[in-house]
């Protein structure tokens, strides 16, 4: 699959294609001061082609996740149960609890199934092993609150209106760590930071940033480059982390590229880029710079391509806009596992296949995992077991 990587050039823009791009729109911010124009931003855009390559290492970290989500949220529902546990029927109504029922017999480490002669069906408990995670996921998610208040601030932050719909929060909320009922327990508690709002004529519910916080208001990428912020307090040039993976060929006019876009001038996603040129290379790191730090909201630094598809408004960003993606492969991998498309950054993760920093939430989901493969272990010891009892017989 051919890919189109923007080209820096110092050439006469009516000499390029600009006609035939698609403008890049640039969020505004009411909160930071306006960046001045700057020479760079007459850059030109010309195509350079790149080939998608598949990454093995990367694949198996989105793929090793496959059925953790629909796990946990069983999991959560279960040991929401004042009964202690549930019946099949009630977990997932709107699907047939003999398909819910099929799934959690594959995970026996995790789920403990009992019959019920009163209801005539299945109900499923926790084991001890997975009831005890449990209990310490929530004892850790009240430890983290802070934390994941945080996250969703500096979300709201990124966005033109601080306001984001709360179906679109619901996308990245797997993802950013957030409790299934953040609304009704997370956000109530803090409303000097957030407001459940509904505009007029809207049928969605919003949630609002109350007032901005300028100790947030800066990037993972300017945290971690400190040192080579200017004194003088002029534009920072930051470069983002690259790494190819092994056998991925850059042409030289590629590397050529890549050399002068990195040296161009880093607009902060929290910035006001209204003076950007919606047509340069300039504007087009700042659209990465926001991908960049939306994935580092990430507990795993990674989230479905299709979970920031509504994000293109609040972010006043161009159409197609997630063609960065494809754009920058140096920066963030496309992973096309589980029958959909999933943005790794692929510095969290070095040259392997575990972060390089994990957040204490993705310890737990590690230990899910780890009891969710035990059951394999124990399934093929039961059906060991059933093949001698019928051997003997």
């Amino acid at each position: 699959m051919g890919l189109l990587l923007p080209y820096y050039s110092q050439s006469d823009p009516g000499s390029t294609p600009f006609d035939k791009m698609m403008p890049w729109l640039i969020g505004l911010s009411r909160h930071r001061p306006l960046r001045p124009a700057v020479e760079l931003q007459r850059a030109t855009l010309v195509n350079v082609k790149l080939k998608w390559t598949k990454d093995r290492t990367l694949d198996s970290v989105v793929s090793r996740e496959r059925h953790l989500r629909p796990v946990l949220h069983l999991i959560e529902r279960i040991s929401a149960d004042s009964r202690g546990q549930s019946p099949a029927q009630e977990l997932l109504p709107r699907r047939h609890h003999s398909e819910v029922s099929t799934f959690m017999r594959r995970f026996p480490s995790v789920f403990y199934e009992t019959f019920s002669s009163r209801t005539g069906g299945p109900w499923f408990a926790l084991t001890n092993a997975a009831y005890r995670l449990r209990q310490r996921e929530l004892q850790l998610l009240c430890q983290m609150e802070s934390d994941l208040v945080d996250r969703l601030r500096r979300l709201l932050m990124m966005s033109v209106d601080r306001a984001l719909p709360l179906g679109t929060i619901d996308q990245l909320r797997w993802d950013m760590g957030l409790p299934s009922c953040y609304q009704r327990s997370l956000v109530p508690r803090y409303p000097t930071f957030f407001d459940l709002v509904q505009p007029p004529g809207d049928e969605r519910v919003w949630m609002k940033l109350v007032s901005w916080d300028t100790r947030l208001a800066v990037s993972e990428l300017q945290r971690s480059r400190a040192a080579e912020v200017s004194e003088e307090g002029e534009e920072e040039c930051l470069a983002f982390p690259v790494r190819f993976p092994r056998g991925f060929g850059l042409k030289k006019k590629c590397m050529e590229w890549l050399h002068e876009w990195q040296t161009l001038p880093y607009t902060s996603p929290y910035a006001d880029a209204s003076g950007l040129d919606p047509r340069t290379d300039v504007s087009e790191k700042r659209n990465v710079g926001v991908f960049h730090e939306l994935l580092h909201l990430t507990l795993g630094k990674k989230t479905e391509r299709k979970n920031v598809s509504n994000l293109r408004k609040a972010l006043s960003l161009p159409q197609k806009f997630t063609k960065v993606f494809e754009r920058h492969p140096g920066i963030f991998y496309l992973s096309q596992k589980m029958a959909t498309q999933t943005v790794v950054l692929r510095e969290a993760y070095g040259a392997g296949r575990e972060l390089l920093y994990k957040h204490p939430l993705i310890d737990i989901r590690d230990e899910y995992l780890a009891l969710m493969k035990d059951s394999w272990t124990t399934r093929r010891s039961d059906e060991r077991d059933d093949e001698c009892t019928s051997v003997s017989s």
